[in-house]
C-alpha cells in the first residue's frame, strides 16, 4: 500500500522511504527504548478489523482498509492518512496497516509517522461511522497499553517516566508532571502550604536527518515552565484541581490555571493546546499533568479528556503505591541496620571483618545477624544466628535474640549457657520462633577458642600455611525447639588463622545442598589463601569479598551474613598474672609486680600513672573480696591492666565532698586512663584500665 503524500493536517510530506531503512534510524535518533506506546514495531499480520490488501494504490472507487474518504483524492479513492494507519494517536496495537512506514501493532517507539497522527480528521466521517468506532477502539488499545507501561514502575521516578513514555508523542507533543511537595504518605495530613513541584518534562521534536527524511530526536529546550507553584486557596488553580477532571487549556478556568502553575514569567505558546489533567491518588490530589499539542497537530477532542483521565487516575494510584512502598523500604532498611551493629570492635588480639546481603532488593529485611562482643580478660564473643524467614517479623524475633545474647555475654555465661538460654528466650517469644545460632568465644591469651552450635552450618577455619578446615562442632538442636541439651567444644586457635561464621545463605541454594555449598568455601577459601603465600594470611576485607563472589545468579535464596575473625592472639612475654591476697599490703604488692614488669618491657615512663592507677582500683577490691584477686597485665598496642575479685557488687564513679577521706579513686581513673570500665562476671567482676603506650 502506498502512503499519500500528503496528511489532513497541512503537515510536511515524509519521504517515501522503505520501512526497513527507516526505522533503525528512526530509532537510534530517538534515543528511547522500542516499547514506547506508537513507536515501530514489526509489522503485524492484518487482523479481523484490518483487511489484507495488496501492495500499490487501492482501485478506484474502493475504500481502503479501514480508512475513509480522502477529500482531495480524485475519483474518491479512499487513501489511508495517517490517521487512519494508527487510530488514535500513538494507539498501541492499533490496526496499523502491516505495509505503512511507521505504523504499529504494539507499544513501540514512537517513529516519524507518530507524531502526524492525530484523532481529528476533517471529513473523516464521509464514509460513514466506520472510522470513528475505529478510532473509539485504538484510544483503548491505547489506554490499556499506557496504563500497563505505568503501572510497570515501582519507584516514583519509574512511574512518571513511564507516564512520559506512554504519552509523547502519541498522545501529546508534550507533557508536564507536576507532584505534590513534599509527597503526603498514606493517612498523613498533608503539610502547609500547597506547593507543587516539577517533577519531569518530556518533549519530541522533527529535526532533518539525511536530507528530506524526518525523524524523531529529544528536544532540549522543553516549553518553559516554573519549577515551584504554590497552590492559592481559592484560585483558579486550586478550583481545577479540586474539581478532578481534566479541562481544555482554552477554557477560562484552565486559562488562569496554567498561568498560575507554569508561572507569570513562562507564558504559554500561542497556538498550543493543552489538557491539564489533576492527578488525584486514593485520598487526595497529589499533583497535576499538563499534555500540550503543536498548533500543526490536530487538537484535542472531547474523548481525548476521557483517556487524560485514565493516564491521571492510574498514574496518581501508582504514586500513592510508591511512596507508600518507599516508606516501607526506608521502615525495612533502618530496622534492618539498627539491629546489626553499625561498626565492629576491634579487641586485643583479633581482628573482625563482616558482610551481610539481602536476599533481594525488594525483602531487604531478614533474619540473618552477626555479633562481635567484648568480654572481660580480652576475650571476645563472635555470634552469627539466622531466624526463618526474612520478613519484619523475622527481623523483631532476630533483634530480641541479638539483644539477649548481648545480655547473656555480659554475664560471662559459657557458650552451651547462652545459646541454653537463647532457646527459652525464642519460646517465650511464640510458637515456632525458630533460629540457628552459633556462639563462639575467642582468648587471646591462651589462643584457644570455645564453640556451641545451635543447628548451625559449621565454622571453617583458614590457617596460616593456607589449609583450610571445617571444624568438627557438635550440630545440636535450632534455637526454639525446647529440651535440648548444648554442648560446646574448645579448639585451638593458632596466631595467624583466620574463623569465618556464615550463615546457609552462603552456602546452600536451590542448585546445590549446604554440604555441597559448604565444601565449595572451603576450597574457595583454601585457593585464595595460596596466592598470599604460606607466611602471610590474606586481607580480612579482600577475604569477605572474595567469598562473596562464589555466589553465582542462581545462589541468592536467602540472606547472608559473614563474619571473618583473623587471631593474633597475645604472646605469653606480653602477658603477666598474679595472685594478691585481700589483706592491706596487697596494694603495696601490685605497685612493686607492676613496676617490675613496666621495666621489663621498656615502659617505665608509665611507671607513675600505673602504680597510682593500680593501687587504687586492687584497695578497692580489697576491701570487699573474700578470695584472691587477681592483677593481670597485658602489652599491646595500649598497656592493659585488670583486676578481678569474687565481690559482684560494680564500682560507681561519684564525687566526693571536700570532708569524704575516700570516693576518688574511680575519679582519678577516669581522668588518666584512655578507657576503663567494669563488668560483673558469674563469680564476681573484672575493674580493667588502659593506658596509651606511645607518648
Amino acid at each position: 500500500m502506498t502512503e499519500h503524500p500528503t496528511s489532513h493536517e497541512g503537515r510536511q510530506p515524509l519521504a517515501a522511504r522503505s520501512q526497513e531503512r527507516a526505522r533503525p534510524r528512526q530509532e537510534a535518533a530517538a534515543g528511547l527504548p522500542s516499547d514506547v506506546p506508537g513507536g515501530p514495531a514489526a509489522p503485524a499480520t492484518p487482523g479481523p478489523d484490518v483487511p489484507a490488501q495488496p501492495a500499490g494504490p487501492a482501485p478506484a472507487g474502493t475504500g481502503a482498509p479501514g480508512g475513509t474518504g480522502h477529500p482531495d483524492t480524485a475519483g474518491g479513492t479512499d487513501h489511508p492518512s495517517t490517521a487512519d494507519v494508527t487510530g488514535h494517536p500513538g494507539a498501541p496495537g492499533g490496526a496499523g496497516h502491516p505495509e505503512t512506514p511507521g505504523s504499529s501493532a504494539g507499544t513501540g517507539h514512537p517513529g516519524a509517522v507518530a507524531v502526524a497522527v492525530s484523532p481529528q480528521r476533517p471529513g473523516g466521517e464521509a464514509r460513514g461511522g466506520d472510522g470513528s468506532a475505529r478510532r473509539e477502539g485504538d484510544r483503548l488499545r491505547f489506554v490499556g497499553a499506557a496504563t500497563r507501561r505505568i503501572a510497570r514502575g515501582i519507584d516514583l521516578d519509574e512511574i512518571v517516566l513511564g507516564l512520559c513514555r506512554a504519552t509523547v508523542p502519541t498522545f501529546s507533543d508534550e507533557i508536564l508532571v507536576y507532584l505534590r511537595d513534599p509527597l503526603p504518605v498514606g493517612d498523613e495530613r498533608p503539610v502547609a502550604p500547597f506547593v507543587l513541584r516539577l517533577r519531569r518534562t518530556d518533549r519530541l521534536r522533527l529535526s532533518d536527518l539525511e536530507g528530506e527524511e524526518l525523524v524523531l530526536v529529544p528536544d532540549p529546550d522543553p516549553t518553559p515552565a516554573a519549577e515551584l507553584c504554590e497552590v492559592r486557596s481559592g484560585g483558579a488553580l486550586a478550583e481545577v484541581l479540586r474539581g478532578v477532571r481534566p479541562v481544555f487549556g482554552d477554557s477560562a478556568a484552565a486559562k488562569t490555571a496554567l498561568a498560575e502553575l507554569l508561572g507569570p514569567e513562562h507564558p504559554l505558546p500561542g497556538g498550543l493546546r493543552a489538557v491539564l489533567a489533576p492527578l488525584r491518588g486514593r485520598r487526595r490530589v497529589i499533583g497535576a499533568a499538563v499534555f500540550l499539542r503543536r498548533p500543526e497537530r490536530a487538537g484535542f477532542e472531547p474523548n481525548d479528556l476521557l483517556v487524560a483521565a485514565q493516564l491521571a487516575t492510574h498514574t496518581a494510584l501508582g504514586i500513592d503505591k510508591a511512596v507508600l512502598y518507599g516508606r516501607e523500604a526506608y521502615i525495612a532498611d533502618e530496622l534492618q541496620r539498627t539491629m546489626l551493629p553499625d561498626s565492629l570492635p576491634q579487641p586485643t588480639g583479633v581482628k573482625l571483618a563482616s558482610r551481610y546481603l539481602p536476599a533481594a532488593e525488594t525483602a531487604r529485611v531478614g533474619g540473618d545477624w552477626y555479633d562481635a562482643i567484648p568480654l572481660p580478660g580480652s576475650r571476645v564473643a563472635l555470634v552469627v544466628g539466622d531466624v526463618m524467614g526474612h520478613s519484619m517479623t523475622s527481623a523483631a524475633i532476630m533483634g530480641q535474640l541479638r539483644t539477649t545474647a548481648q545480655t547473656l555475654a555480659g554475664l560471662d555465661l559459657p557458650p552451651q549457657e547462652v545459646l541454653h538460654h537463647l532457646d527459652e528466650q525464642a519460646q517465650r517469644l511464640g510458637e515456632n520462633r525458630m533460629a540457628t545460632c552459633m556462639y563462639a568465644v575467642y582468648d587471646p591469651v591462651s589462643h584457644r577458642i570455645t564453640v556451641a552450635n545451635a543447628g548451625h552450618p559449621p565454622p571453617i577455619l583458614l590457617h596460616l600455611g593456607g589449609r583450610a578446615e571445617v571444624l568438627r562442632v557438635p550440630p545440636g538442636a535450632p534455637i526454639g525447639v525446647g529440651g535440648v541439651d548444648f554442648e560446646a567444644v574448645e579448639l585451638d586457635a593458632p596466631a595467624g588463622a583466620t574463623l569465618l561464621l556464615y550463615t546457609d545463605g552462603l552456602v546452600e541454594s536451590r542448585l546445590r545442598d549446604v554440604w555441597t555449598g559448604i565444601e565449595q568455601l572451603r576450597e574457595r577459601l583454601a585457593a585464595t589463601a595460596q596466592l598470599t603465600g604460606p607466611d602471610h594470611s590474606p586481607p580480612l576485607e579482600a577475604l569477605c569479598d572474595d567469598v562473596l563472589d562464589m555466589l553465582g545468579p542462581g545462589d541468592r535464596d536467602d540472606d547472608i551474613a559473614l563474619l571473618a575473625a583473623r587471631f593474633d592472639g597475645i604472646a605469653p612475654s606480653d602477658v603477666a598474672y598474679w595472685f594478691l591476697e585481700p589483706e592491706d599490703a596487697a596494694p603495696g604488692r601490685a605497685r612493686r609486680l607492676a613496676r617490675r614488669a613496666l621495666a621489663r618491657w621498656d615502659l617505665e615512663e608509665l611507671t607513675d600513672s600505673v602504680e597510682l592507677l593500680i593501687s587504687e582500683v586492687v584497695t578497692n577490691a580489697v576491701r570487699y573480696a573474700e578470695r584472691p584477686v587477681t592483677l593481670r597485665l597485658l602489652r599491646t598496642d595500649v598497656l592493659r591492666c585488670e583486676v578481678g575479685d569474687d565481690s559482684p557488687q560494680l564500682p560507681r564513679q561519684r564525687r566526693a565532698r571536700d570532708t569524704d577521706e575516700g570516693g576518688r579513686g574511680l575519679f582519678l581513673v577516669n581522668r588518666l586512663a584512655r578507657r576503663w570500665g567494669a563488668t560483673r562476671l558469674s563469680g564476681g567482676k573484672v575493674v580493667w584500665f588502659e593506658l596509651s603506650t606511645r607518648t
